[in-house]
């Protein structure tokens, strides 16, 4: 087993998995500039024997989001620019080629939730309570909520939270699909990497075909949508590793039939 630490982020490896905590316990693993540049050169350049990533939270939170502590003034296009750091760091979470499953509790606040929607499987503690308080603090979201959150949820139950403040409970979320696991206290992180270590046994190139390929079809027409589905079932399907996989499958099948 082999570790690798930042200032902000651990870092283990587990065979094929990169286990990634957000460190500061202390401020709820809220996002400063130092930490979004750590997740940032993480996720750019993960391990190269990483096959998928679990991400999770030190102490009882996953992240209370923007660290607001370090907020200064700034011009908007200096305010532009930032958002466009955080959208460029969790475009390389989502879309950076490695699956993503991360484990929540307790607070999953603003951009703590905006990080958490960029992966792919969230198994949540029960815990776990969402909230998008920038209506309270005169400010809109910034890394990537608006189209990651909302696609989840919806734009009308997104605007209900960020109005109202209103935070829902672990429960809650699952029903709104902010999750797809909810397990026991304590159990977040185990099943993680549970889920990871059953996705690392898949061919990475249909891993990465999965996260990158369906949220853009999603954003495309039917038409296009369904010539980019032939393209990856064609990358995928007449690579050496599925034609392996299809015929020990079948081979299998054939011997047991058989037996």
């Amino acid at each position: 087993m082999s570790t690798q630490s930042y200032a902000l982020l651990s870092v283990e490896m587990r065979g094929a998995v990169a286990v990634v905590g957000l460190n500061r316990p202390e401020k709820r693993n809220a996002i400063n500039d130092p930490l979004i540049d750590e997740i940032c050169a993480f996720f750019a350049s993960p391990p190269k024997d990483a096959r998928v990533v679990v991400l999770h939270g030190h102490g009882p939170h996953f992240s209370a989001g923007l660290d607001l502590a370090e907020h200064r003034d700034r011009e908007a296009f200096e305010v532009m620019m930032h958002s466009q750091k955080w959208h460029r760091t969790f475009h390389h979470v989502q879309m950076g080629g490695l699956p993503v499953v991360s484990a929540l509790k307790g607070a999953v606040v603003g951009g703590g939730l905006e990080l958490a929607t960029s992966t792919h499987v969230r198994v949540a503690e029960p815990s776990t309570f969402y909230a998008l308080p920038e209506g309270q603090r005169g400010i809109f979201v910034g890394g990537g909520g608006s189209v990651r959150i909302a696609r989840i949820i919806g734009a009308g139950r997104m605007a209900e939270m960020m109005l109202t403040g209103h935070a829902y409970n672990a429960q809650e979320g699952q029903g709104m699909g902010l999750s797809h696991h909810l397990v026991g206290e304590g159990e977040a992180l185990p099943k993680a990497v549970e889920l990871a270590e059953r996705i690392a046994a898949n061919a990475p190139l249909t891993n990465y075909a999965i996260i990158n390929a369906l949220p853009r079809i999603a954003d495309m027409s039917q038409g296009d949508g369904l010539f980019a589905e032939s393209l990856m079932a064609a990358m995928t399907q007449t690579s050496p590793e599925a034609k392996n996989r299809m015929r020990a499958f079948l081979e299998g099948k054939a011997a047991k039939a058989g037996s």
